[in-house]
């Protein structure tokens, strides 16, 4: 009897008949003759509105009390569908995070796991149990205090737990039938990729294909945990994420996977910073200190005249503040003249491993924008990527130019989201 471990999105559990659906998905499974942990978000924009709620009672909405408001969420979807489970006359048993062994870091809000020890969900599923756990949450191990995971925690949730119990697969359910060439509610005519390796989809996630998340597919690529991307709304396969292929998948990849975009990165430019040694690392020092994480980054080249140069590097908007603040309290230590700060960019990414052996590439990418007349402000590479950011006005258009450069064109609008988010 093989383990497999489900998780349903916010989308695929947003209302009573939507758990009943997904209620039904997970007895089928059972039936197949699987033990089956399913994994839950909090229902549709549950925890938008509970964010929200949080800072019209106060400005100061984080931390510890944040994170006990934000569990709630999950703790209602996973005892509502345990009890739809039961209604169909099979036994299910709800753990929050911290009742399945999710252990994590002290960081509120943004908590990376440490541990994973599912004893109490591995004697529930054996007696025979359908086990619902509930995503986004852990427990500290240093405070003991309840903590939640950050954007995308249900699906890391998910991996961490079928790493932990040797699962058979991860299937992440959501409200598209897979993994697109590109998002489709902005390209209509994308295609679904039947599968797609680990390495092109943390690249396709980095860059904002908002699917499976980043952390999700590292730690499946970390312990060779296959995700299965399909669609809780119809029974269609879908997308296979994992090392190599199965069944009669081809070997070869195709020479793009992808186009990705995000809307959610602002542009910092520290402008006029004295060209010499020691003045980046200044820089990214005060940003680390401030414990933010940032995206790509540029230097210009130093005026001869004036040995000053610039430096812009792209950051969640989200954290755009935080940096401005701790930038400006280096500014006599590093000696830069201005700081210019930009939240109307985007950014488009072209992921493909076949793209390190086909000349050719990189003019047609930028062939393609040129063409469409979207400027571009900055670039990053890597060995299977290449990323550039423009106006956010323009990137909606740009990505579908990229699109049909490549080919990547399906012969008839085969995207569907079901749910209306692309999660």
């Amino acid at each position: 009897m093989s383990l497999v471990v489900q998780k349903y999105g916010g989308s695929s559990v947003a209302d009573a008949e939507g758990i009943k659906r997904v209620a039904k998905r997970v007895v089928e499974a059972k039936k197949k003759g699987h033990q089956v942990v399913a994994v839950v978000s909090a229902m549709g924009d549950t925890t938008d509105e509970l964010i929200d709620l949080a800072r019209e009672v106060s400005p100061i909405s984080s931390g510890r009390e944040f994170d006990m408001l934000l569990t709630a969420g999950e703790r209602i979807s996973m005892s509502l569908l345990a009890m739809a489970i039961k209604s169909l006359g099979h036994e299910a048993q709800s753990f929050t995070g911290s009742q399945a062994g999710l252990i994590t870091d002290a960081v509120h809000n943004k908590a990376r796991i440490i541990d994973v020890t599912p004893g109490r969900i591995k004697d529930s599923v054996d007696e025979g149990n359908i086990a619902i756990v509930a995503g986004f949450q852990g427990v500290s191990q240093d405070s003991k205090d309840i903590t939640t995971l950050g954007r995308g925690g249900s699906d890391t949730t998910a991996v961490a737990l079928a790493a932990a119990l040797d699962a058979e697969c991860c299937e992440i359910y959501t409200d598209v039938d897979g993994v697109f060439t590109a998002d489709p509610r902005v390209v209509k005519k994308a295609k679904k990729i039947d599968w797609i390796s680990f390495g092109d989809m943390l690249e396709l996630a980095s860059s904002g294909s908002k699917v499976l998340l980043h952390r999700c597919v590292e730690y499946a690529r970390r312990y060779n945990i296959p995700i299965h991307v399909r669609s809780s709304f119809s029974p269609l396969p879908g997308t296979w994420v994992s090392n190599e292929p199965r069944g009669d998948q081809p070997m070869e990849q195709a020479l793009i996977s992808g186009v990705a975009h995000d809307t959610s990165e602002a542009k910092i430019t520290i402008v006029g910073v004295p060209d010499k040694p020691g003045e980046a690392a200044a820089i990214f020092r005060a940003i680390a200190d401030a414990e933010l994480n940032i995206d790509m980054v540029v230097q210009n080249v130093s005026a001869a005249s004036t040995g000053l140069t610039d430096i812009s590097f792209t950051l969640p908007k989200t954290d755009g503040r935080r940096a401005i603040d701790a930038l400006k309290k280096q500014k006599e230590g590093i000696g830069y003249d201005s700081l210019r700060y930009d939240d109307q960019v985007a950014k488009i990414s072209l992921v493909g491993a076949g793209m390190k052996t086909n000349p050719g590439v990189t003019a047609t990418f930028f062939e393609a924008l040129a063409n469409a007349g979207v400027n571009i402000e900055l670039i990053s590479t890597s060995e299977i990527r290449i990323s550039v950011v423009t106006r956010q006005d323009e990137v909606n258009e740009a990505v579908r130019v990229v699109h049909t450069a490549f080919g990547l064109d399906s012969d008839s609008d085969e995207a569907v989201v079901y749910g209306g988010t692309g999660r």
